[in-house]
Formats: C-alpha cells, structure tokens, sequence
C-alpha cells in the first residue's frame, strides 16, 4: 500500500469534531445564522443576512487564554483541527522523531480581516509604524500552519499552499510529495477558511452584477497521511492532479483531469462508488456536474449528500474529502470502493483526487489493538 490516510477531524458549521460533522451531514442538517454585529464599530456589519458559522467558536474559548490573545480566527480553527487530529492519532504522531511530522496547510488569502485591519491601523494611526506588533504574523499566509506546527511541536516540513477552492486537493499532492520522497514520515493535510466581515465584502462586491448572494461558511478539515503505515487504514491516496482553464467554462478541464487522475490510479469510470463534485457557486458548478454525469453512473454522483453548509472557500475541497471519509462510518458498502473528489475554483484551477476507501474507523482501530 502507497500513502494512506489513517485519521482526520473537522471543524465546521455542525460543530467541532468529526462526530459532529458526520452527523450533521449525514442527518441532512443545513446550519445557518445571523452574523454577529461586528465587535469593532470601525469593521461595520457584514453584508450577509445569513452565514454558516462554527457554533459559539472564538480563539480564547476554543484553546484557552495562552497564546490566543492575538490569534485570528483562522488560525485558531486549524489549531483545534490540527489538535484534535493528533489527539485522535495518539498523544503524538511521531514521539520519536517530531521533525519526521509535517503539516500542509490550503488556504486562499489567509485571514482577509486581519490584512485589512493591519493596514487600517496603519492608515489611520497618527505614525504607520503605531500597529499592534503582535498582530502582524496574522497577516502572513502561512501563519495558521506556522502557529498549529508550533503549539503541537511539529519540526517537520510546514508549507501553506495557495490554491483557492482547490486549495485542499493542491496540499495533498504537495502531502504526497513529501511522503512518497521520504521528507517526513506522517504529514497532516488540511484547508482552512474563516468567515469575516472582509470576506463577506470581497465576495459581494466580486459577484457578477444580477447573480443571487451566496451562503458563506467556515471551517477547517485536516486528515492525517502516512507513508508506511502499519497497519489498516481509512484510504489510500491513489493518484492527485490538477490543471488551469481559460475563460469562464471549465467543463472540458473537468473531464481532461478526472480521466487522467483515474489512468493514474489505475481505475476505470465504471469502477468508482462514489463521487464528491464541488459545487462551485454559479455556471460553473452547472457544468462541473454535467461534466461528471458525462462520465459516472448516476448512482456513484448520488452516494454522498451535497455539503450543506455554503461556501467554505479554501476550505471546500477537504470538507469534500473528510465528507468521502465520513461514509465508512454510514455505508458498509463504502469499504473498498473508489471515491472521485472533483474541484473547481474561480481563478481558473481545476483537480481531482481519487482514493481507494479502506476499513471504518472502529474496525481499523481494533486491528491496530
């Protein structure tokens, strides 16, 4: 067996944890609520009505008072989904040798708020240089991985990868990288995305004029992959690809790169059980599915409930993928088939991910005990 993925957690609208997850999907939940009124008068509210957000979630009370005083929001949701994950996995992934443990974390922009509030302190401030020092890292992109990597001692590589919706099925190729070349030995790979009243305005203002308001969410999805596993695991990483397209129809980029990541792993269409289309908001997510029902049976696009909890931005793809995980522990038929993950980002990103599914998480632990 070549790379596997022996563990993962989530974050999301339904709750933290990947109990809550599953069951929230699988029950046909569609969390939504009113965005609390900004806690700074200068933020202004958010244009949205309605938002998916991480119930009761905020840094302090999510991880406690150490560390979090100038945490943002982002940060603090890979934090608990990276923790939780190793928790998940033993007290520590790697005791014996921490820098041979990874993380690879898909984001879009980082935290859009914090970039904008860094630069209005500046602006605004009687000097540019009177800023909140402690609040600068947050404006960095590869601060939630540089932060999670530091609160659980993890010395292996750490790299943010920029990629948009897609961004969770870029980091598992850079994951695969990694491990099949023998640069660490386990590697946690995820996407986070955090909801702000400056995300809310940069996707209201980039909407086409006429175009209906999308429903906004939030969250973070991590798995754990593992190189040399011993024992059984969750899936196998069977082959990852992704592509650029021009304009704005990705359907012939759809279909060029779900058949060459299928030759890769060596399955046929006919042999996938189940399908996970993103979904982007708009035509394009029109014509991903056309594209997939062009080459799936009916059956394997209907085998997993669409993720009800709007757009999660950076963060869509590994919910896309913790989802295709999440049916081991609902559908017996699930063990052993091949799974397809499809996504489609705006900016003109296309990828796909296929994965072996292996045994539910109950039967995998017994045979490890």
């Amino acid at each position: 067996m070549g790379i596997v993925i022996t563990e993962w957690d989530a974050v999301s609208p339904f709750g933290t944890g990947r109990d809550a997850f599953t069951e929230g999907l699988w029950s046909g939940a569609r969390p939504s609520t009113a965005p609390d009124p900004a806690p700074d008068p200068a933020r202004g509210p958010a244009p949205d009505p309605r938002a998916c957000l991480v119930p009761g979630f905020s840094p302090k009370q999510a991880l406690g008072a150490k560390g979090t005083r100038a945490m943002d929001r982002v940060t603090a949701l890979a934090a608990v989904a990276v923790g939780r994950l190793l928790e998940g996995a033993g007290a520590d992934p790697a005791p014996d040798a921490p820098e041979q443990t990874g993380l690879v974390l898909g984001t879009a922009n980082g935290s859009l708020q914090s970039m904008t509030d860094f630069t209005r302190d500046s602006l605004e401030g009687a000097r540019p240089f009177y800023v909140d020092p402690g609040r600068m890292p947050n404006t960095v992109m590869n601060c939630a991985a540089g932060q999670s990597a530091i609160r659980y001692g993890l010395r292996g590589p750490n790299a943010t990868v920029a990629g948009g919706r897609a961004a969770g099925l870029l980091a598992m190729s850079y994951q695969r990288r990694l491990l099949s070349r023998g640069r660490a030995r386990r590697v946690v790979c995820g996407a986070a995305e955090e909801y702000s009243v400056a995300r809310s305005w940069l996707e209201h203002h980039a909407r086409p004029e006429g175009t209906e308001p999308v429903l906004l969410g939030e969250g973070c999805a991590v798995v754990l992959g593992d190189g040399a596993p011993a024992g059984p695991a969750l899936a196998e990483l069977l082959a990852v690809r992704s592509q650029v397209y021009l304009g704005d129809d990705p359907s012939e980029a759809v279909r060029q790169v779900v058949l060459r990541t299928l030759a890769a792993a060596g399955v046929a269409p006919g042999e996938v059980w189940a399908v996970s289309p993103s979904r982007p908001p708009g035509p394009a997510g029109d014509r991903e599915e056309a594209s997939l029902a062009g080459l799936f049976d009916p059956a394997a696009l209907d085998r997993l409930p669409p993720l009800p909890f709007g757009d999660t931005g950076a963060a869509s793809a590994a919910f896309q993928l913790v989802s295709v995980l999440s049916a081991l522990d609902r559908l017996p038929a699930a063990a052993g088939g091949a799974a397809v993950v499809s996504s489609v980002d705006r900016e003109g990103t296309v990828a796909c991910a296929v994965l072996r599914l292996g045994e539910p998480r109950s039967a995998a632990r017994r045979s490890r005990d």
